[in-house]
Parts: structure tokens; C-alpha cells; sequence
């Protein structure tokens, strides 16, 4: 089967981190969301919960006895043989070397098995088209806002694979600003979702922290000092349950009120009327609330992937790797990975 064309299962391969993530894709370019025949994920969040963060040798091992299984798993449920897959796409970077190497030699060896093509695709770039899996797809241009544990950017998009990234983070992203925060207030692993329903709980204006970079231009993020700024208010704190609770909320408050006031920035400058939300942190439902408010205030269109394709995912993937699959781009049978990777090389899309 030519995976370049319409009709051809793509099998779709993500083990960046934390997370074992294998979707089956037929691609259909003019309706991506009507193509995922079947998705499945397996979290570790078990596995590292006691060591209160994600042990990259653990991780890895935890790939190899989950991702054929999963395989397999995805392969049934959508009716499927292996003999059926035309295409492999396998996330080669960014990520843990460890894990990213499980996932591509997994999918080239497959591959390579089949006759049939292989790709690596990028982690972020998986994100950024993850909301192409909605049925209501955004089209570029627009702009994107990928926040997770590892990444906070803003990114220009004119096109697939044209991507300008007008905002960075510093230092924290917005993902891991959530866990360390949550950790250092004595919150379980993953420390973010637990903020965040902690912050349900919180009394407003009890506590007041800063909109780190916000009283000056620029577009770029910096979580670092807020961190600080919660850690010495805990500390100085009676340390009670509501306390916690009302200092969580001041922090995604915070978080959430910089996101917000940079993607308005980021719009102003780069034109787009559109924004896409997209990584972990996108889950967050103050976060999600807030943008679509501003949306309907300043006239601008946010989209956003279903919740179980904010966090890393399989299907994503698949659709990265097909749509690119579907340009001719196709890699060698080396199992390369790139654990850091600037989203700015990538290649156009034609």
C-alpha cells in the first residue's frame, strides 16, 4: 500500500516521556478526524509517582514491555492485521534519548518488516496538529500556543511545517511550573492536575502573585520566580489545608492571566484571528475558559483538541507523520532520535 496516498493506515508511535501512546490512522486529507480507526495510551504515572517525577532509564524499560501490546491492542480493535499498515510514524524528538529510541526502532523495524514507509515526526509539531483531529479542524494560518510540561511557545504558523516560534519560555514551562509548585506545597505526582483541582477549593484574592514578564514587550515566558514567590508565601504561611488550597488558586490565577495576556500580544502583533491551544496545560480548564472569554471580548477564534489529545498521545502522531508521509518526506531505516529538536527547521509542507 503506498502510504502516500488517501486510504493508507498510517500506525502512529509516541514514547517521548512518560507516556506510550499507539493510534492507527487512515488518512484521509480532507477529513483527518474521520480517519482515527483506533487510539490507546498507557500512563506511568504510577511507576514514577513514588520517586515524585518521571525516572528517564524506568521510563524507557516501562516502553518496551507496554508498546507491542499496545500495538497489538489497537490492531484488534480497529479489525485490523499488522499486513495492513502502510506507514509508520514514530516520535524521534524532542524527549527523553531513551524513550525516543524504544519508539523508533520499534517503528522502523516494523517498517522495515512491512516494505512500507517510516517517518519521525516531531514531538511539538504533534501537538500543534493535534486539534486537525476535530471535526470542526482549524486551517492555517494561526496561531498556536503549545504549553506542557517541557514547552511553553508561541508559534506563528503560515502553514504546515512553517512554523515561526515569537515566544519561548526562559526557563520553567508552564507544565513544569505546575509540578514544582504542586511538589514543593506537598501535592502527589503529577503535581499539576492536583493544583488545579485544589485551586477549585481556593478563596479568591486571599493571596496575590505577580504576571511574571507581563510589564514589559516581548512575548517570552519566564514560571521561575513565580514558583519562588508561592514557595516563601507557603513557607510563611499557617501551612493549612485552605491555605493551600487559596494559594493554588493565586498561582493558576497568575498562570493563567500571563498566558492569557501574551496570547492577546502575540495576535495583536502577528494578525492571525485565530488561536490553537494545544499540550498538557491545555487541559486546564481556567485556562481553557479564559481564552475563550477573550476570544468572544476581542473577536478572535480559539480551538483546541478533545482533552485526551492534549496530553501526549498516539494519534497525534499519526497524523503528523501522514500528513507529512503524504508530502513525499520519508526516512532512512537509521533509528534516529533527536532529543533536542528547534521546531523552526522543519521542512514546509507542500
Amino acid at each position: 500500500m503506498n502510504a502516500t496516498a488517501a486510504g493508507a493506515v498510517v500506525l502512529g508511535i509516541e514514547t517521548s516521556c512518560d507516556e506510550t501512546g499507539v493510534a492507527l490512522l487512515r488518512w484521509t486529507p480532507k477529513a483527518p478526524s474521520e480517519g482515527l480507526l483506533a487510539h490507546r495510551l498507557f500512563s506511568q504515572i504510577r511507576l514514577h509517582a513514588e520517586y515524585g517525577g518521571v525516572v528517564p532509564e524506568l521510563a524507557s524499560r516501562d516502553h518496551v514491555r507496554k508498546l507491542l501490546p499496545l500495538i497489538r491492542g489497537c490492531l484488534a480493535e480497529a479489525g485490523l492485521g499488522v499486513a495492513d499498515v502502510g506507514a509508520v510514524a514514530y516520535t524521534s524528538g524532542p524527549g527523553l534519548v531513551g524513550a525516543l529510541l524504544v519508539g523508533a526502532a520499534t517503528g522502523q523495524a516494523l517498517a522495515w518488516s512491512l516494505g512500507v514507509p517510516a517517518l519521525g515526526v516531531h514531538h511539538m509539531e504533534g501537538h500543534l496538529l493535534a486539534p486537525l483531529l476535530e471535526p470542526q479542524a482549524p486551517e492555517p494560518p494561526f496561531l498556536a500556543l503549545l504549553v506542557s510540561g517541557g514547552h511553553s511557545m508561541l508559534v506563528d504558523v503560515a502553514a504546515v511545517g512553517s512554523y515561526r516560534v515569537v515566544g519561548d519560555t526562559l526557563d520553567d514551562a508552564a507544565g513544569e511550573a505546575f509540578d514544582k509548585t504542586a511538589k514543593l506545597m506537598g501535592l502527589p505526582y503529577p503535581g499539576g492536575p492536583a493544583l488545579a483541582a485544589l485551586a477549585e477549593h481556593g478563596h479568591d484574592g486571599v493571596f496575590r502573585f505577580s504576571r511574571p514578564m507581563t510589564d514589559r514587550p516581548g512575548l517570552d515566558f519566564s514560571f521561575s520566580g513565580l514558583k519562588t514567590q508561592v514557595l516563601l508565601a507557603w513557607q510563611r504561611s499557617d501551612q493549612s489545608e485552605q491555605t493551600r488550597a487559596d494559594i493554588a488558586l493565586a498561582f493558576e490565577q497568575a498562570m493563567v492571566d500571563t498566558l492569557l495576556i501574551k496570547c492577546r500580544r502575540a495576535l495583536e502583533q502577528t494578525g492571525r484571528r485565530q488561536l490553537v491551544i494545544a499540550g498538557g496545560v491545555g487541559a486546564n480548564q481556567r485556562l481553557r475558559s479564559a481564552l475563550l472569554e477573550a476570544g468572544r471580548v476581542d473577536g478572535f477564534e480559539v480551538r483546541y483538541p478533545r482533552l485526551e489529545f492534549c496530553t501526549d498521545n498516539g494519534a497525534m502522531i499519526a497524523l503528523a507523520g501522514a500528513i507529512r508521509l503524504a508530502s513525499g518526506q520519508v526516512a532512512s531505516t537509521a533509528a534516529t532520535v533527536v532529543p533536542r529538536w528547534d521546531l523552526e527547521s522543519l521542512e514546509a509542507v507542500g
